[in-house]
Parts: C-alpha cells; structure tokens; sequence
C-alpha cells in the first residue's frame, strides 16, 4: 500500500474529522486515517458545545446535525450542607440558539462529519489503518507508515502530517516531542443506566453527589443516564476487586434513587475506565508534523471542554494552513502560528481545570470536604456574572473559532 496526499490525518476523532472535512472544502487533498473499523465506542466524549454548533451552522451543517437524536446539557447545580442546590453555570443567561451543549453518541457525530466530508472530492477517509510510525526525509517528516487491522504495511507520503491520535498519540512520541504532566487527584469510570418511563420528561440539570471520598455525576440522555464515578487516582485495581456487588451498593448509597436499577452494571466490565491525564506540550511541531487536539493537550473531564477545544484547534489551523498548503510551501513557521492561536486558551482551559481539581476534586476524594468551597457557594447564590462566567466558559471556551470563508456553505 503506497498512496501520495498533500495533508494526512492521523485519527478520525472529532478534531481529526473536522479538520479533513475543513481541508476538503479548501480544495485541498486530505486523507485521514482511523484505526477502527466503525466509530461505535462509548464514553469517548459526547459533548457537542454551543461554538461548535455555531461552526456547523456556518459550515451549512446546522439543520442536518439537529436532525440527530440528541439531548441538552442543563445548568450546573451544586449541592450546599443545608440542603437544596446553588447555581454555579447558568446556559440560560447566554444568547440563543447557541445557549446550551448537546448530548450526543460521538460515533453519531463522527459519522456526521464524514458523510458531509465525503461530499467534497478530495477527501479520503481510510478506515482500519493507524499511523505506526513517521517517514522522514533529510529531517522533515514527509509521511507515515501505516498498517491495516489485517496486517497489511504500506506508506502514505504527504506535504503535512497532522496528528490528531488522542493523548497517548503514536506520532507525538515517534516525533520526539514529550508533554508536560500535571497533576490529577482522580480517575472517572463510566457507565449507563436505564431511565424508567415516567423519567422521560426530566430536566438535565448537572448535579454531582458527594459522599466520603467519592463523586458521581448524571448527565440524562435522550433515553438513559450516563454516569461518572469519580474517586481517588490509582483505585481502578481495587475497585475491581472488590467486584460488581460491591460496586453496586456504592451507586445505590451514592444516590438511592438508582438502587431498583443498579444490576444494570452486569459485570465489572460495564464500566469504561478513563485514566484521567491532563498536560501540554510546549512545542507542537517539528518539521513536516503538526499535533492538535489531545496529542497537543489531554485534558481532564472537568468541564467537559477538551472535545470543544480539540474541535477548536482544527478550525484554527484549516484556516492558518490552507494557503501554505496550497502553495505547497508549509514552513515550520506556518506550523508555528497554530500553535500560537491557541496556546492562549488551551493555558487558560487547563488552569481553570486545575483549579477545579484543587478546590473542589481533591478534597472531596480526600474525603476532607464534600461539594464546593463556601465562597463558590456564596458567590453563586448572590453574583448574577459569576452564574454566567463558568457557563460561557464551557460553551464557547476563550478564543472560540469561527469557519474559514473558504469553507462555509
């Protein structure tokens, strides 16, 4: 298998996909590879955030992606020692239709924005095949070496490279390029419960419960509830030790209300274990390579925003690139000015997440306090902005991008 194409994509995640779907509307050829047969995995993050429904609507896409079964992520509720809850992110004090984040399958959406990108003539998606390693030539990378599910090897040279391979990217570490770690104080697991009939109509508030040195947090969709567990960093061992039964009982003590449903969890197995990793590098790029999205920057599940963000570094660099890449004269200070745009918000983003982490995650897996600080608390019941801040915060993100002229139908 040997194939020639001007931009290459390893990883056909959300950033991946825009990216080649964004490339394709420059009239310029791109290939992206994904290393799975089908898109059908769940829990890879299934937030779709107001500026990116803002993107598809400009990209002509809007009407289309509303037409796919979908739920609305509700205000972000914390619960005080008195009882009752105090709002911390109030999506409705921002302007519709881009008020609130959609709740969708991912592998919906990635499928979404592969049909749309089939339509331009100069995109190819390639699945089973996963980038293995970097061509180079004279120090430039000039392509990858990829291999098929059923083993066959083969190289795909290109102008460019994008590594779009998540956050333990292949390429980033053939490239030589390290990140910088950061701290986590937790680990999240995922799973799904049934929602019974007269639950259909319930309003999807965010609201995390807080017992000893565990979180769990619902998020209702269109036909279940999604569940995270959090607790301390490293438990997953123990946790499955102690075995599905004792799991169980954890969910019912966390909140009873799942107590009728909680054998739903058949095995330990049910849960999607996420090793929460959040980290950066300083350098996105060398000669011939570009990483965006997680390969750039893991970030944490707080907030929700390293989807909305990864999807932001794809606009950003369709639109600083696209020229270059047409003039076939990509330079490493082309590569550069991607990584400036948006190294602003990704610093930004990700010390919001470690603040989160320090105040309000720590402790409570620490089982040293449960819920907010008291000032979180206070400034929430009687600071109209400080409700908005954290919910413009999670919907648009600083710096959100818009499309490119070039792409928008």
């Amino acid at each position: 298998m040997r194939d020639r194409t001007t931009v290459l994509v390893a990883g056909g995640g959300p950033a991946g996909m825009m990216l080649g779907l964004l490339l394709a509307r420059a009239g310029i050829r791109v290939t992206v590879l994904e290393k799975h047969s089908d898109f059908l995995r769940d829990f890879r993050g299934d937030t779709v955030h107001a500026s990116t429904i803002r993107l598809l609507d400009e990209l002509g896409l809007g009407q289309e992606f509303r037409g796919l079964p979908q739920s609305r992520l509700g205000n972000l509720e914390i619960p005080v020692p008195e009882g009752g809850t105090v709002l911390l992110g109030d999506f409705d004090r921002l302007r519709p239709p881009y008020n609130y984040v959609a709740m969708i399958p991912q592998w919906d959406l990635l499928n979404f924005l592969a049909e749309a990108a089939r339509r331009e003539p100069s995109f190819t998606l390639r699945m089973d095949t996963q980038a293995v390693d970097l061509i180079r030539d004279g120090g430039r990378v000039t392509g990858v070496r990829c291999r098929t599910r059923d083993g066959e090897e083969g190289e795909i040279r290109a102008d460019l490279t994008v590594a779009c391979d998540g956050r333990h990217s292949v390429l980033r570490r053939k490239a030589g390029l390290r990140p910088k770690e950061f701290p986590v104080p937790f680990d999240t697991w995922w799973f799904r419960l049934p929602r019974h009939p007269d639950e259909q109509g319930q309003v999807a508030r965010l609201i995390p419960e807080f017992r000893g040195d565990e979180i769990l947090l619902t998020f209702v969709r269109t036909d279940f509830f999604q569940v995270a567990y959090f607790t301390v960093k490293g438990s997953d061992a123990r946790l499955r030790a102690e075995g599905v039964e004792r799991f169980r009982a954890r969910i019912a003590r966390l909140r009873p209300q799942y107590a009728d449903r909680v054998d739903h969890i058949r095995t330990m197995d049910d849960l999607h274990y996420l090793d929460v990793r959040l980290n950066r590098l300083h350098r996105w790029h060398v000669d011939g390579l570009l990483c965006i999205g997680d390969a750039a920057h893991a970030m944490s599940p707080a907030g929700g925003v390293g989807i909305n963000l990864a999807i932001q570094d794809a606009v950003a660099t369709a639109r600083l690139l696209a020229e270059p890449l047409r003039r076939g004269t990509v330079t490493k200070r082309d590569l550069a000015m991607v990584r400036r745009r948006r190294w602003m918000p990704t610093v930004i983003l990700q010390r919001a997440q470690r603040l989160l982490h320090r105040v309000l995650f720590a402790p409570a897996v620490a089982g040293k306090r449960s819920g907010a600080p008291k000032i979180a608390i206070f400034l929430g019941r009687h600071i109209t902005a400080f409700r908005k801040a954290p919910a413009v915060l999670i919907a648009f993100g600083p710096r959100p991008e818009h499309a490119p002229d070039f792409a928008r139908r």
